[in-house]
């Protein structure tokens, strides 16, 4: 006697959606964006200055001071700090809920991903490190005889420099603007939200929700995914 053949069951979900849509450039902020804090008031705390320094970090971001003048004005007050305290800044910075999620998820599907800062290159390229991104762009810190000097050498990052990078960034990468993803919080990163194919508001500054195309009010950097998967 032959038994009927029960069919097979079927296989198990992916633990991921399947990927769709173009390959995509996402270019992200990083103090208040990718990590939950701002690296120069951690900085400041070891010189006395946070609370000026975070007073004047929070009218640049509302967009009231010129980017540049108030980078020069905050790092000033970190003259003479012994670059060691670099080493604790890096060990207080917390990655945002969702951040590392959100990077893997993107590096699954084939996306690449840079990260561009009005912070510092000495613990950005730390934290990308961390996630495996490559590609990235920040201030530096000048050091003399194992102090910071109080000023900061090279281009400086501020918002027109960090739309000009998302766009070397995606010829580089060979990928169509339109198909570009800027994320950010504060008036330093409207001009690449605003640039990008998508532009994306997290956890920002009024003034950047008012202009930002998208908003993600936070906690989590990865909720981003949705919006940018609404748009095909």
């Amino acid at each position: 006697m032959t038994l009927p053949t029960q069919p097979s069951p079927p296989p198990p979900p992916p633990a991921t959606s399947p990927v769709t849509g173009p390959r995509r450039l996402v270019v992200m902020d990083v103090d208040s964006t990718l990590i939950s804090q701002e690296v120069i008031e951690l900085i400041a705390a070891h010189a006395g200055t946070q609370e000026r320094v975070a007073e004047i970090t929070e009218r640049a971001m509302r967009g009231e001071l010129d980017f540049a003048d108030s980078l020069r004005e905050r790092v000033a007050t970190l003259a003479g700090l012994p670059v060691s305290v670099l080493d604790d800044v890096r060990a207080r910075a917390t990655f945002t809920p969702g951040a590392r999620e959100l990077v893997a998820e993107c590096q699954r599907r084939g996306w690449a991903v840079a990260l561009v800062s009005g912070g510092f290159e000495e613990i950005v390229a730390d934290l990308a490190a961390e996630v495996g991104i490559t590609t990235f762009r920040a201030n530096r810190l000048e050091v003399s005889d194992g102090h910071l000097t109080g000023r900061t050498t090279g281009q400086v990052v501020d918002r027109a420099y960090k739309e000009q990078s998302l766009r070397e960034f995606a010829a580089a990468e060979g990928v169509p603007m339109e198909h570009t993803v800027a994320i950010g919080d504060g008036a330093n990163d409207l001009d690449m939200i605003c640039a990008a194919g998508i532009g994306i508001a997290f956890a920002a500054k009024p003034v950047v929700q008012e202009q930002a195309p998208f908003t993600v009010a936070g906690p989590r950097l990865d909720a981003v995914l949705e919006i940018i998967d609404a748009q095909g």
